[in-house]
């Protein structure tokens, strides 16, 4: 999930740990389309939430956080050790020691292994298995063979809007959308691990409405820790490039509050 960014990070830029996987932060509000418009329609029973969900790739928790305002109970894992979850595991690897039981197992996966997880996931999850992946994903012979031929997802369902992820951060820009741009589409797909119904043996595609605005929280950016994406061209880069020049030595705490001070008063 590699793509260039065409502009910088300002305030709380977050570097992506060594040796780390794919880690592209879910905005909150993606994860909660899937909780408003998605499951729903997957499971509509009113025992809906009212059970445990898994996120085995689950970074600094931006997706775990917003699905336990929905589940009664949410897990968390990652290959890595960003900090959010203290269970490090490999989610295609068998671990005796953390391989908890859940209703539903739901990830932003590595676009790479994504079909990997699904497979591992319809194989734990005792109602369902949610993905989120680039559109992209349905195409390929490959990804035919090993996948959807044998496993179509019951419901394909696509954003609307452009759901904008970063490397290593999630980039929160005071502009009209309310967030970073991306070039990038992504679709939630779902599979059933126990499909009831007609309806439900073959796959379908619904249309994630328009929802960013109404989904978005004031306080999401203090919660999950967002950043702020300045064009190089904004006043504040030229501050930031001026100082690099003036600057003779490190500044103190003192000099570095007054100056995160000024800049926050130009964005």
């Amino acid at each position: 999930m590699t793509y260039r960014l065409a502009s910088t990070a300002v305030m709380a830029r977050r570097a992506e740990p060594a040796g780390s996987l794919d880690f592209f932060p879910t905005p909150p509000w993606a994860t909660r389309a899937l909780c408003t418009h998605i499951l729903p329609q997957a499971w509509p029973w009113p025992d809906l939430f009212n059970c445990a969900a898994w996120d085995p790739a689950c970074g600094e928790g931006h997706m775990a956080v917003a699905l336990a305002e929905y589940f009664v109970g949410v897990r968390a894992s990652d290959i890595f050790g960003y900090g959010f979850s203290s269970h490090v595991s490999d989610f295609l690897l068998p671990d005796p020691v953390y391989s908890p039981e859940s209703d539903w197992i739901i990830s932003n996966p590595p676009f790479n292994r994504a079909a990997e997880f699904v497979h591992a996931a319809c194989g734990q999850a005792r109602r369902g298995v949610a993905m989120l992946v680039r559109t992209q994903f349905a195409e390929g012979q490959a990804r035919y063979r090993e996948l959807f031929k044998d496993m179509p997802p019951q419901i394909d369902a696509v954003f609307t809007e452009r759901v904008p992820m970063h490397r290593g951060r999630w980039v929160v820009a005071r502009s009209k959308d309310g967030g970073g741009s991306s070039a990038t589409s992504y679709s939630w797909m779902v599979w059933l691990t126990r499909p009831r119904g007609a309806e439900w043996q073959h796959s379908r595609r619904i249309w994630i409405p328009p929802c960013k605005k109404q989904l978005t929280k004031p306080g999401d950016w203090l919660t999950f820790g967002g950043c702020m994406d300045v064009p190089a061209n904004h006043r504040v880069m030229k501050r930031i490039e001026q100082l690099k020049r003036d600057v003779k030595a490190p500044a103190t705490p003192g000099q570095m509050r007054e100056l995160k001070q000024q800049l926050e008063a130009m964005i």
